[in-house]
């Protein structure tokens, strides 16, 4: 029922930072974890961080140390700050809750190059 619209993209050099956003149209409070996917042409889609309700956080390897997926309930948002992005970053990022198998939103795409 939670209506999920992704933003922030962009179009950035390696080592650069950008910060998306999510925004519910209804409440996540009751979701107890939110989770940023990327998906790049020809990959599978990948679960990259995930937070719980507490504010447990999960990072996949590869985005360790230069992801940080925040979430504020009261506000029905989900973001995910990305810093010394790598070209390898470059994908169409989706939020939804962590587990799923869609629906998915829009995403949005996130393109590291030089």
């Amino acid at each position: 029922q939670v209506q999920l619209v992704e933003s922030g993209g962009g179009l950035v050099q390696p080592g650069g930072s950008l910060r998306l956003s999510c925004a519910a149209s209804g409440s996540i409070f009751a979701i107890d974890a939110m989770g940023w996917y990327r998906q790049a042409p020809g990959k599978q889609r990948e679960l990259v961080a995930s937070i719980t309700s507490s504010g447990t956080t999960n990072y996949t390897d590869s985005v360790k140390g230069r992801f940080t997926i925040s979430r504020d309930n009261a506000k029905n948002t989900v973001h995910l700050q990305m810093n010394s992005l790598k070209p390898e970053d470059t994908a169409r990022y989706y939020c939804n809750v962590e587990g799923t198998k869609g629906p998915w939103g829009p995403g949005t795409q996130v393109t590291v190059s030089s």
